[in-house]
């Protein structure tokens, strides 16, 4: 096993966290990682908030939890070991309305059943000595929760792929996964297209796909199911004007509504100093959709054929109007937000960036919640890795390549 050869299709995070993981269990082992941009971490790694998750907000027991609280623990060791910013500037998750505290008492119950350190209920005096421009009647204080620069530890998982005798093959795009005699052949180009003319195969022994917005299509190329699918919500961010960053010394997030995995709109300053406030979740009309006026004609008619868009719009389309007002009116947007740090308008931020989440929907209209790893043969298939994916990749990878290696 230790001459063999594993392919990961996906340099994200969690794909490259799993090289990284499989070069350190087996060395021996050599790793190729498939990507198709000609950069690693380039979509939702390289979108992603920053924030290292301290497991407040997931079910006791399902693989979020368990690999949230133990990847949290790898990554502040690793980012420690390599240099990399890694700030726990707490979290409050604040309640502004009395209907809120049952909401609060229950993430608090499921926070502490996680382990969250140092977890405490908060009164509105103890609001205000921690972040002095919240509103909020009580709230939730992680004072443990990080943020860090997921794209740069993304970049170090990369060099010590390379480093173990590993390869990241940049600008590879997946078009073929076939099983050969032995092993599986991973293909980039068009079928039936000679190498010469610009088609290229490698054969590996092992194949894990981590492919994000692109879960699901690559693994139909490996003959996977068809569901759970991918729908791309994109997340849109405002900034702060530097002049008012003053106004939020930590994280600062509502409850969320158990309805959606989404956490809502929060404050979320930045190891480069400034502070972000978003994201909104509105329907992205391509995969790869950053901005509102791109639309993908195949990545649209697949959402419109498939049963489980139509009856997720059904049970969620006011709160769908709802999320795209917002991204259209600065205004109608900070307006939620401006609850949470009273005074803060549209006149306090401009627009900053936005990420895709690739979101899995199950065919009756589900929003899949947990992790979802699958099994093929010779092929292991991540079909959804949404947040707290980043904060957990190490473990996510030390739970995939533990089953790869064992079996």
């Amino acid at each position: 096993m230790a001459d063999e050869t594993i392919g990961i299709v996906g340099a994200g995070i969690v794909g490259l966290a799993t090289g990284r993981e499989i070069a350190l269990r087996r060395p021996g082992t050599r790793v190729v990682v498939f990507e198709k941009e000609r950069q690693v971490a380039l979509h939702q790694t390289g979108h992603n908030s920053g924030v290292v998750h301290a497991g407040i907000y997931y079910t006791p027991g399902s693989l979020k939890a368990d690999l949230c609280v133990r990847g949290v623990s790898l990554l502040r060791a690793y980012c420690r070991d390599r240099a990399l910013p890694y700030q726990e500037i707490g979290k409050l998750v604040v309640a502004v309305r009395e209907d809120e505290l049952g909401r609060m008492e229950n993430l608090y119950q499921r926070a502490k059943n996680n382990h969250v350190p140092d977890l405490r209920k908060i009164c509105k005096d103890e609001i205000r000595e921690l972040e002095p421009h919240a509103g909020g009647i009580a709230a939730l204080h992680s004072p443990r929760t990080a943020i860090t620069d997921y794209p740069a530890i993304a970049r170090e998982f990369a060099k010590d792929i390379t480093d173990s005798g590993g390869e990241v093959r940049l600008g590879f795009p997946v078009t073929g996964i076939t099983d050969v005699p032995g092993g599986i052949e991973v293909a980039s180009g068009r079928p039936g297209v000679p190498p010469a003319e610009g088609r290229v195969s490698v054969r590996v022994d092992r194949l894990i796909l981590c492919a994000g917005l692109q879960a699901d299509s690559v693994a139909r190329l490996a003959q996977d199911g068809r569901e759970p699918r991918i729908i791309p919500f994109r997340g849109e961010y405002m900034l702060l004007k530097p002049d008012r960053t003053h106004l939020v010394r930590g994280l600062v997030y509502p409850v969320p509504d158990p309805r959606y995995p989404f956490l809502g709109v929060h404050f979320t300053p930045r190891v480069d100093g400034s502070v972000e406030v978003g994201p909104n979740a509105v329907l992205a009309l391509a995969r790869e959709g950053y901005r509102l006026g791109r639309i993908s004609p195949r990545d649209l008619l697949g959402l419109a054929a498939y049963p489980g868009s139509w009856r997720m719009a059904a049970r969620h389309w006011r709160t769908g109007i709802k999320e795209y007002r917002g991204s259209l009116s600065a205004a109608a947007f900070m307006k939620d937000a401006g609850r949470y740090v009273p005074g803060v308008g549209a006149e306090d931020v401009v627009r900053g960036g936005a990420g895709v989440r690739a979101q899995a929907l199950d065919r009756d209209g589900t929003l899949v919640d947990d992790f979802r790893i699958h099994r093929v043969g010779r092929i292991t298939a991540v079909r959804n890795a949404p947040s707290p994916a980043a904060t957990a990749s190490m473990a996510i990878a030390e739970h995939i390549v533990t089953a790869v290696l064992d079996t």
